[in-house]
């Protein structure tokens, strides 16, 4: 399996990866306008990972000088419980870590318990805060 930077030839299977994964409902979570949106600001942080000629994983990475960021982690069911997950996560905290980042942060859906676990088996731990957010349209 390969890890590397993102190329505008992937975004069609990356679409296609990240439909089957996951399930954001809202217009500003399309994909393609996710992708144009990270090429735009840190190209760099986008990874992927191939093997044998097909996507099987995605990963995000933001820094903004004080804290990084972990987003869009998304694996092939297919090939889950292969290590690609944590190779990817591995390999974008190297990323932030070589970008000055002095700690990573990442945001999940409180029911998804299944995804929580996977983080804290690779060190990350729950943090007594409150996400909020606003959308801007």
């Amino acid at each position: 399996m390969e890890i590397r930077v993102f190329e505008e030839s992937d975004e069609r299977d990356v679409v296609a990866l990240w439909k089957q994964v996951f399930a954001y409902p809202e217009p500003r979570n399309d994909p393609a306008t996710v992708i144009r949106h990270k090429l735009a600001a840190q190209q760099n942080l986008f990874f992927v990972a191939v093997n044998e000629g097909k996507m099987v994983g995605t990963v995000m990475g933001g820094y903004d000088g004080h804290r990084g960021w972990i987003y869009s982690l998304a694996v092939d069911p297919a090939h889950r419980r292969q290590k690609v997950g944590t190779d990817l996560v591995r390999h974008v905290e190297r990323a932030l870590v070589e970008a000055g980042s002095p700690k990573i942060n990442l945001q999940v859906h409180s029911s998804n318990a299944a995804v929580v676990a996977f983080y804290e088996k690779l060190g990350y731990r729950v943090e007594e805060r409150i996400s909020m957010g606003k959308v801007l349209e």
